[in-house]
Parts: C-alpha cells; sequence; structure tokens
C-alpha cells in the first residue's frame, strides 16, 4: 500500500520498538494487546485481510472456464470513541477494505469535526468482542478529553435539516474549518503526473482493479503518502489521518490526488484538513466547486492525458 522507501522505514521503526507501541508525539497508538504499529501498518502481526480469493467462470471468445480470482475485501469497521472516565461508544461503521483502520478511524473522526489535531491520546483494536469474525473490526479511540457524543448528533442534522439543499452542508464546514490561505503554487506539469505516480503506488489495484486510491503530494509531485480502500472517502480518511497521528495537520502544503471524481464529500474533508489543492482524475461535482470556491481552494478535474480542467482559484497552478 506504500512506497518501498516509506515500507522499509516503517519496518525499521517497527523492529527497533519491539513488543512497544509507536508514540506520535504524546499519543500512544497500539493494540489492546501491544503489538507494534506504525502509521498504520502492522508487521508483526497480520490484520484481517485485504484480499480475498475466489473461483470463478471466466468466458473469453464463447469459451468458458475456471480459475482463481482475487477480490478486494470488504468488511465493516466500527468505530468507538472516549475520554477520560468514559467508555469508548460507538460512532458510526463503514465498509472499507481492511489496512489503515488507525488511521481510518483518527481521519474520520477529524474531518467529521468530532476531534481536534492533539486530543488523541490512544488507538486500539477492541479484541475482547466474541468470535473471530469480529476480530480487528472494531477500533477504539481514546481521547484526552471527554468525548461530546451530542456533536455527532448536531452534525448530522446540520447535514441533513434541508433534504437535498447542500447549503446546510456548506455552513457546517464553515463553522468547523477556516478557509485555506494562499498557496502553494504548482507547475501544471507536476500537477498532470499526479495520477501515474498514485497509479504506480496502487500494490493492491493491481491485483483487483477494485479499489480507490487517495495521495498526498508535495508541491514538487513528491508521494508523501498512498491509501486504497473500496470508499473513496474511507482511503481520503486514511490519508489525513495518518498525518494527524504523526503531527502535520494542517496539511497547508500538500496536494490531494484522489482516483476517481471530486465529490463534495472529498473537498469537505480536504478542507477540514487544510489542504489546498484536490486534484481528481475524472469529474468534479457542482457541490465539490462551490465548496473549493467558498473555502479557498483550487479544485482540479480530468486530470489524464497530460491535461487538466481548473475549476477554481487557478492562481495556484502555473502554466
Amino acid at each position: 500500500m506504500f512506497s518501498t522507501r516509506t515500507s522499509s522505514i516503517r519496518t525499521r521503526w517497527s523492529e527497533a520498538l519491539g513488543p512497544w507501541s509507536l508514540i506520535h508525539g504524546s499519543t500512544a497508538v497500539d493494540r489492546c494487546h501491544r503489538r507494534p504499529y506504525a502509521g498504520g501498518v502492522s508487521v508483526s502481526e497480520p490484520l484481517r485481510r485485504n484480499l480475498t480469493h475466489r473461483r470463478i467462470v471466466a468466458v473469453r471468445d464463447g469459451v468458458r472456464s475456471e480459475r482463481g480470482d482475487t477480490l478486494v475485501t470488504e468488511e465493516p469497521l466500527e468505530i468507538r470513541a472516549g475520554g477520560p472516565g468514559q467508555e469508548a461508544g460507538p460512532v458510526a461503521v463503514t465498509m472499507r477494505t481492511p489496512g489503515g483502520d488507525f488511521d481510518l478511524a483518527v481521519g474520520f473522526l477529524f474531518t467529521e469535526g468530532l476531534i481536534q489535531p492533539g486530543e488523541v491520546r490512544r488507538v486500539a483494536y477492541c479484541d475482547n468482542l466474541p468470535g473471530d469474525d469480529q476480530r480487528y473490526n472494531v477500533v477504539s479511540v481514546t481521547l484526552e478529553r471527554p468525548f461530546d457524543a451530542g456533536r455527532l448528533q448536531r452534525n448530522f442534522f446540520a447535514t441533513s435539516s434541508c433534504g437535498v439543499c447542500g447549503k446546510a452542508a456548506l455552513d457546517d464546514i464553515e463553522v468547523r474549518c477556516a478557509p485555506v490561505g494562499p498557496g502553494p503554487e504548482v507547475r501544471a506539469e507536476v500537477l498532470v503526473g499526479l495520477p501515474s505516480a498514485l497509479r504506480e503506488a496502487q500494490q493492491m489495484f493491481e491485483r483487483t482493479g477494485g479499489l480507490h486510491a487517495a495521495g498526498l503530494f508535495t508541491r514538487d509531485g513528491e508521494l508523501v503518502s498512498v491509501h486504497e480502500d473500496v470508499g473513496r472517502h474511507n482511503a481520503v480518511d486514511k490519508a489525513i489521518g495518518e498525518q494527524l497521528l504523526a503531527g502535520n495537520v494542517p496539511l497547508r502544503d500538500r496536494i490531494l490526488q484522489v482516483s476517481g471524481r471530486a465529490s463534495f464529500e472529498i473537498v469537505q474533508k480536504a478542507a477540514v484538513a487544510g489542504i489546498p489543492i484536490v486534484s481528481a482524475v475524472s469529474a468534479p461535482s457542482s457541490l465539490a466547486v462551490e465548496a473549493g470556491e467558498r473555502f479557498g481552494m483550487t479544485v482540479v478535474g480530468f486530470v489524464r492525458d497530460g491535461r487538466c480542467n481548473v475549476y477554481t482559484h487557478p492562481e495556484r497552478v502555473v502554466v
């Protein structure tokens, strides 16, 4: 899921840590039973499989044959949260591809406005659940302050109260995050090369053809992080959550490249993380463009074949 260089660094960290958890600043990130963790990838104990093998019947040119195929795994992840003196309670259930679960949980809570940077004390799998089918499918996030469960309900009503109207959603984001500041500028030739760089880093897509990806890049096109998931929003949450645990949020100097379209939800999550440029292989939605304009973000679509369309704040794209 990560580049060879990043994976080797994480392997060395885990070997050095031995049986203890990795510390992100003052944040302990581990398992309930103290296995090493490095930015969402455990190297000492396998998580649930992110690939599933199945026998299929293939039909080619009228000829029927049986062969093996590799599918991307899709399983539910329950996210729980709690603070001092609180039992962690359920917040959400998302269908995801196993891997980077801690990043996903933290990224989701952050981009939905339920936590802030520096509030995460510990992230762990809940392994006291009945049955092996739930093992590694429930993640608990412990905070430094009490978790406000009412905020989850308020956020839900703020974004759903007016039905098909998008104004409430935009107003809700404006309350939770300030507009993105100016810069950075990126050369157009760097921007149009990001989809290829993202695609080359997608290891699971090579085997399944069924995954979305989200990558964070520097203004010079250097890959910082890449995550794959069956859900495009999950891939974005994993990328942002990883950076939050590393203490790098807000991401004022990063470009978010996604493998599909730019939906409102993706632009919203990028806005909360302070990402100034969102680039997509396919088209943006109208509400995604409206959000980019409102929050000072550069939204770029149809980034393919050496070309792109800049929908908002084109001053960041240097031709």
